[in-house]
């Protein structure tokens, strides 16, 4: 049986606690847990980022969203 999905804790300042890992998937993960007008403002800087970085790496440390480019 399926354990149902629960939403991520939420730190002393409101974000999300997401594990570290790499790649879009944790990223959305984390922004779709944010509270109330922070899930729209992180929606908002990622497809900007997104739109203005080419190949941009992203991830989640230390319960934050990183976005970067190689090298």
């Amino acid at each position: 049986m399926a354990k149902p999905k629960t939403k991520p804790a939420l730190l002393a300042g409101g974000n999300p606690q997401i594990p570290k890992a790499d790649g879009d998937a944790p990223v959305q993960a984390y922004i779709a847990a944010m509270p109330g007008w922070k899930r729209d403002l992180g929606r908002r800087l990622d497809a900007l980022v997104v739109r203005t970085v080419p190949n941009v790496r992203k991830a989640v440390k230390w319960n934050s969203p990183f976005y970067g480019v190689e090298g």
